[in-house]
Order: C-alpha cells, then structure tokens, then sequence
C-alpha cells in the first residue's frame, strides 16, 4: 500500500509567509490539516493576521500570525515561546524567510552585506535552532529551508545573495546529520526563476532570457515550489534528509 501525505493535525511553523512562496506553502500545509503559526515582519502584520483568518476560516484549522525579525535571536525565542503556548509541540518548520541584495562586486554596500546575511543565514539559524529544541520534546520532525539555485550555481551581480542562499546548503547538510539520531530530517529547495515579487524588478529582455535558460520553457510557480515542501515535511519523505531538491525547470545558469 502506498502511503498517505499524513500530516492532519500536526503543528507548523512558515517565516516570510506574508507571500510568495512561504505564502502558498501556507496554503498547502493548511489544506492537508496542519495547524500554522505563520510569520513575517511586523510591518506586514496586518495583512499576515487577514491571512491566518482566511486559512483558519477555509480549512477548519487553527492558524495564528506573529510578527518578528528573524534576524533578531531574541524575537525568535519569543516567537517559539508563544508557539509552544499556544500549541504545544512543533512538528514541522518550513525556514522560508529570506531577502535578495543585488549589487556588483566593488560597489556592494557594508549595509546589504550585514542585512542579507543576518536574516538569510543567521535568521534561518536562529530558528533551526529553537525549532529543533521543540522537535525533540515530541519525538521528532522536519525542517524545510529555502535556498536557491543562486547558491548552487550563481549569478552576475548577486555576490552576497548567493553567498547567503550557499550557506543554507551548507547549514542543511550539517544539520542533518547532527539531528537525523533526534528523528529530525532537514532538507532544503533550492528554487529557480519564480514569479514572485523577487523578479518583478527584472525588465523584459532579462525576463525572456531567463525563461529561454529553462528546458520547460515557463517561469515556475510558488505553488509548485510549495508542492515538493509538502512532499519533504510528509511520510512520503520519511526516508529523505540532507537533501537539497532544485524547483527549476532544469534551469541553466
């Protein structure tokens, strides 16, 4: 018999699921039953707090928003504080969270420098870490990080954005095998060109060339990067962790 996606009534946490693809991973995990905590930062807050109604509303599940930097440790500590109140237990993390920074080698900013890294690599570590504090009280988990094909394979003008997206491979294959003996698998995407507001800046010509560098021949969608997020934090991946799954179309940099 082949197994189910059976993760109703387990509890999650998505950073950065204001929109984009932390928003439509939201959406999925909410339609197979899993209650949500889903943050972004305050800023977004209100429209966050609209959106955990709405998949409360719609799926019959609870979902709450909290508001915090994830490049501030303690805000982080809080946010799992209040989740554990509030839940209970942990039993999936999807660290989506993440800024881009372009900028050309010579002319990037000490200010883009700092910022990428503190929320791309230092945010994404600050919560596998109290996430799988939390994953161990229940047993076990799994942690889903969002890296990029920029940090596989790199780009002209994105220096620091693939130096921030790289160390999210390398974060991912440490930790799963420091935490695969606590039954906690961790693994990451790595998507490729997907129509989110991070491409909207990027003019026709660039547009068209970026798609002509994919096999399929389409930009991607947030939901089918959110689709194989399902499938990592499911049974169907119970064997799965230190893996880095490419979302890209076969896309050629």
């Amino acid at each position: 018999m082949s197994p189910n996606i059976s993760i109703n009534g387990e509890v999650a946490l998505v950073t950065g699921a204001s929109r984009g693809i932390g928003r439509a991973v939201a959406e999925r995990l909410a339609a197979h039953g899993v209650n949500l905590l889903i943050n972004s930062r305050e800023e977004s807050r209100r429209a966050l707090d609209d959106f955990a109604e709405n998949l409360a509303g719609r799926y019959g599940i609870r979902c709450l928003a909290y508001g915090a930097d994830v490049a501030d440790s303690k805000a982080v500590f809080e946010m799992y504080s209040y989740l554990f109140k509030a839940f209970g237990r942990l039993d999936i993390l999807v660290n989506n969270a993440g800024i881009l920074g372009d900028g050309l080698v010579g002319m990037i900013s000490d200010e883009m420098i700092h910022r990428t890294l503190a929320v791309n690599v230092a945010g994404s570590i600050n919560n596998l870490q109290n996430a799988s504090r939390l994953m161990q009280r229940s047993g076990g988990g799994s942690i889903v990080s969002t890296s990029s094909i920029i940090g596989l394979r790199g780009n002209p003008g994105q220096v620091v954005y693939g130096a921030s997206k790289a160390a999210i491979i390398g974060m991912t294959l440490s930790a799963a095998k420091e935490l695969g003996p606590k039954n906690i698998r961790v693994n990451a995407i790595a998507p490729g060109y997907i129509a989110t507001d991070m491409i909207k800046h990027l003019n026709a010509d660039i547009h068209a060339e970026r798609v002509k560098s994919i096999p399929i021949g389409r930009v991607g969608s947030a939901e089918e990067v959110a689709d194989v997020t399902l499938f990592l934090v499911s049974d169907l991946a119970r064997y799965v962790t230190g893996q880095i799954i490419g979302v890209d179309g076969g896309m050629v940099i």
